[in-house]
């Protein structure tokens, strides 16, 4: 039976004591040479970043939704930026599959999954579980099963999914995710699916 699960995540920020005020002296000129000169560093590289993204190969996704039996290949990055066209695809096919309901896939978590496939060198669909989960689906699971679905999940901002690939191990994939130290990453053995998201670095 597949089962769609989360797991709640907080992070504490604190302030950056770097950022009061200007330090008088030859120690405050020194912080601002530095800082000027790693400004220019910034500018010198963003031209070869971009020049590079250019030359990059595009990126496409390979998915199929198992509730729903649809299936895609869809490139969605080239010649650095996003395809509106390509996300549109992806968005459809990794809606709420209980409501229909439709959302944007955060971009870093395409790049994760697309990472994930290159890593392991899967070259056929990645079996999707669930994608975008709507406040409703997410409260519904949550009273089935409170234990393993987060109140705020990952999945009701687009920025989580739940996976499997076929002729794959799911401990393999597992550590795949984990190598690539991009977020969380959950293991449901039961279910036979892999939960990665674009959240904390943090795993379960």
């Amino acid at each position: 039976m597949i089962k769609d699960a989360d797991v709640l995540s907080e992070t504490t920020a604190r302030p950056d004591d770097s950022m009061g005020h200007p330090t008088a002296g030859p120690l405050g000129r020194r912080h601002l040479l530095r800082g000027g000169l790693g400004l220019a560093a910034a500018a010198m590289l963003a031209p070869v970043e971009a020049e590079a993204a250019l030359r990059a190969p595009p990126r496409q996704l390979s998915l199929i939704n198992l509730h729903t039996g649809e299936r895609i290949r869809a490139e969605y990055w080239a010649k650095g930026r996003y395809l509106r066209d390509g996300m549109r695809e992806i968005n459809r096919l990794l809606r709420d599959h209980r409501t229909g309901a439709v959302h944007a896939i955060d971009p870093k978590l395409l790049d994760l999954v697309h990472a994930l496939g290159r890593k392991i060198g899967n070259r056929g669909p990645i079996q999707i579980v669930s994608a975008y989960r709507s406040p409703e689906t997410n409260a519904m699971l949550r009273e089935a099963d409170g234990s393993g679905v987060a109140q705020n999940s990952y999945h009701m901002q687009g920025k989580a999914i739940d996976l499997r690939v076929p002729g794959l191990g799911l401990r393999q994939l597992q550590r795949a995710a984990l190598s690539l130290r991009a977020g969380g990453v959950g293991y449901y053995p039961d279910s036979n699916f892999i939960h990665v998201d674009v959240g904390p670095l943090r795993h379960w």
